[in-house]
């Protein structure tokens, strides 16, 4: 692993500091967070900024080290997140940049990098979650189109989107794994119905989303028909490996805006309370270095995260949650319940961690079979059998 950076790498890192202190306090007043159009119109506009700026691309063309740095200096500069377009910049686009065609990449990356179109994700399904090799929408193959039947569950950001990156399955009969197709669904499609599910912390980015009867050109599949389950592999990479950057050097500043409030409150008098936050800050530090790790494989590999993002994810998913079981005791017990407050709509939001982008117990599995080397049916690091699931075998 290096962690050093070149000189040229240190002149973009002060290129973009520049940049942001300059960029920044000209940014419109955020929308409300249950105003997704708004929203939308908000992070779009600052990805056309980027776009504009030369930095648009910096997910895709850049070295993984440049994108590290990128995600560092925003994020501690506190410009605004990817939010709705996270899933075409960190998970989509990735994935038609490593897998698609040439068409497909003239077609779909670049109006991702000006903000001009959003997508959403449709794997996630009410009998297939965490197994999500357990599909069943259907799709059939007719003339240049697939005609498609079924449901989806938690897809992204479905009622804001233009397109949606969909897994179906296009050969029912062959072993769960190998019958699955990548496809790039446009949202406004005739018998897609989309209905917005409000989360605990009153939000409503995710949805459960109908298909009945939707015709999808064969052009959009991304990688072979029946290769989904290869290519869903290289989207999960990219979602478990580097689209969590950001929120590891997010979560160490709110460690420190933590323990300023703990001195100001009275509560750093509690030893227990600064050994946990030391801990924190510790184990934070540790999944920077992990980060720079599974970053320094990637670029070695050309560009694709490997299964180092697994142990990233677990560690990362558990130490976020515990870091705000933590802000809950410094803030106290009316600090901790006011729902106006971005420390409680945090602290709920990291309830679904350790679910999403595949539960902790399918990270232990791909931990134990992939790096670890244990037979496939083995215990997994939680003492329980292991189980196929989300990014599972």
């Amino acid at each position: 692993m290096d962690l050093t950076y070149t000189d040229e790498e240190e002149a973009f890192r002060a290129r973009l500091r520049e940049w942001l202190a300059a960029e920044l306090p000209t940014l419109p007043a955020k929308p409300s967070p249950g105003d997704w159009p708004g929203r939308r119109a908000y992070d779009t506009g600052w990805q056309r900024r980027l776009h504009d700026a030369g930095y648009g691309d910096v997910h895709w063309d850049a070295s993984p080290t440049t994108r590290l740095i990128f995600l560092e200096e925003t994020e501690r500069a506190g410009a605004p997140y990817v939010g709705a377009n996270f899933v075409g910049l960190l998970h989509a686009g990735p994935t038609i940049a490593a897998e698609g065609s040439a068409a497909q990449r003239d077609r779909w990356l670049t109006p991702v990098l000006r903000g001009d179109e959003v997508w959403c994700q449709g794997f996630s399904e009410p009998d297939a979650g965490s197994d999500l090799a357990a599909l069943r929408t259907r799709a059939v193959r007719d003339g240049d189109s697939y005609v498609i039947n079924g449901s989806k569950i938690w897809t992204s950001h479905a009622e804001v989107a233009d397109w949606c990156e969909l897994l179906v399955r296009t050969d029912p009969d062959a072993p769960k794994h190998r019958g699955i197709t990548w496809l790039a669904m446009p949202m406004d499609t005739p018998g897609i119905t989309v209905r917005p599910l409000r989360t605990l912390a009153g939000s409503t980015e995710f949805a459960e989303m109908f298909l009945d009867d939707v015709r999808v050109p064969v052009g959009n599949r991304v990688g072979d028909e029946n290769d989904g389950w290869r290519v869903t592999m290289v989207t999960l990479s990219f979602e478990r490996g580097t689209a969590f950057v950001g929120e590891v050097v997010a979560c160490r500043r709110v460690l420190g805006e933590l323990a300023a409030h703990a001195r100001k409150s009275g509560r750093w008098d509690d030893a227990v309370l600064r050994r946990e936050l030391a801990l924190l800050s510790a184990e934070f530090s540790a999944l920077w270095r992990l980060t720079q790790w599974n970053v320094s494989e990637a670029q070695a590999s050309g560009g694709v995260p490997g299964v180092g993002g697994s142990v990233f994810k677990l560690r990362y998913s558990h130490a976020r949650q515990r870091l705000y079981d933590v802000a809950a005791r410094v803030l106290g017990g009316a600090g901790a319940l006011d729902t106006g407050q971005e420390w409680t709509l945090d602290r709920l939001s990291s309830l679904s961690y350790t679910i999403a982008a595949g539960t902790s117990q399918i990270q232990r599995n791909i931990v134990a079979e992939r790096i670890l080397g244990l037979p496939k049916g083995a215990k997994s690091m939680n003492g329980s059998k292991g189980t196929k699931g989300r990014g599972g075998r």
